[in-house]
């Protein structure tokens, strides 16, 4: 009898914490919806994918994610303003194509001639003052900054050698808007912005010299290097990092363990991201070499060259007081690398 007792007492007991934590984990259940723009098929939208199960499988259950690829709900330019009024939840894109709101955006989207590795660049939002400074920029607009993944430097396609920043003189090529265009000015280059899909045939026809379209492996898998056969490796000028940001009211709503398992699993995929792509460029350059592609290292000379160019054009659109702050934070922090004056 005494035994049929406290079995009975341990299932009543079993039962209660069963049906409270059913009753915690119904209160606790957050849906979000969440738009990348790139496509689930790519390295970054498996990585991506990876980030989703991370943190469905961290939460047991508790966050559930409808994960939108390929900009398949807004544009890629409008996932940020979606997510900001409840079309969406979340933004997972860059903030680079938020500079048109604040020009401060620039100096979390693509800083151009800053850091040498993602790595740097990573520890500068985490350990740097770049998180707080960016969160400043983000929750003016209502949305939080959850965490930065950086897949490493990019690299440019040339029918030319681009041995050294002497060869940027008179060099013709495709370059995005923006800062980019003012700071291959600065070095004698004749930049011409046109549109991705342009790319190809204007190098194909000679109008342009070479192209920045993305880094060593994506250029690869995009065909650049079957019509042009010199290149820059490791990159050095553009290294675009993506983020995750939400819903500012939204996260907020969520509990506190659901937001350190966003944050966290953003630390691993940033770790991820790097550490994929830098043995996905290395097995490119090895491919291309081999296939008569040349790959020009750049000395440090040249390199300081590119940096001092770049930091010039900085304070040229640092014009709001956001953008001052992450241009300070930067430059700090630049210092203490090393990297800058």
């Amino acid at each position: 009898m005494t035994i049929m007792k406290t079995a009975m007492a341990a299932l009543a007991t079993t039962c209660l914490v069963a049906g409270i934590a059913s009753s915690v984990s119904a209160a606790d259940k957050t849906t979000l919806r969440i738009q990348t723009h790139y496509a689930p098929e790519t390295v970054s939208g498996k990585l991506a994918a990876q980030y989703v199960d991370d943190i469905q499988t961290m939460s047991n259950g508790t966050i559930e994610v409808e994960m939108f690829y390929s900009s398949s709900v807004v544009k890629t330019v409008e996932t940020f303003d979606a997510a900001a009024t409840g079309i969406l939840d979340c933004d997972m894109t860059g903030g680079a194509y938020q500079t048109g709101k604040n020009p401060a955006f620039q100096f979390v989207g693509d800083i151009m001639g800053g850091y040498d590795t993602p790595y740097q660049q990573l520890s500068w939002l985490y350990y740097g003052g770049g998180l707080e400074a960016a969160q400043k920029l983000y929750n003016k607009f209502d949305m939080e900054l959850i965490g930065w993944w950086v897949y490493g430097q990019e690299s440019l396609a040339s029918s030319k050698p681009i041995r050294n920043a002497d060869d940027f003189k008179d060099w013709k090529f495709r370059s995005p808007p923006g800062m980019e265009t003012k700071i291959f000015e600065k070095l004698g280059a004749k930049p011409i912005v046109m549109d991705f899909t342009e790319i190809f045939t204007a190098l194909e026809s000679g109008i342009i010299d070479g192209a920045d379209a993305s880094g060593l492996s994506n250029n690869v898998g995009l065909g650049l290097y079957d019509i042009v056969k010199h290149a820059n490796f490791p990159g050095f000028h553009s290294m675009p990092s993506d983020h995750l940001a939400c819903n500012k009211a939204k996260f907020d709503a969520m509990p506190e363990y659901q937001q350190r398992i966003m944050k966290v699993a953003m630390s691993a995929l940033a770790l991820r991201t790097a550490l994929t792509f830098e043995k996905k460029n290395a097995e490119a350059a090895a491919q291309l070499r081999s296939e008569g592609v040349t790959l020009y290292a750049w000395a440090p000379e040249d390199l300081q060259k590119f940096r001092d160019a770049a930091q010039a054009t900085w304070p040229e659109f640092a014009t709001t007081p956001e953008a001052q702050d992450l241009v300070e934070a930067h430059m700090a922090y630049l210092r203490q690398l090393g990297l800058a004056k």
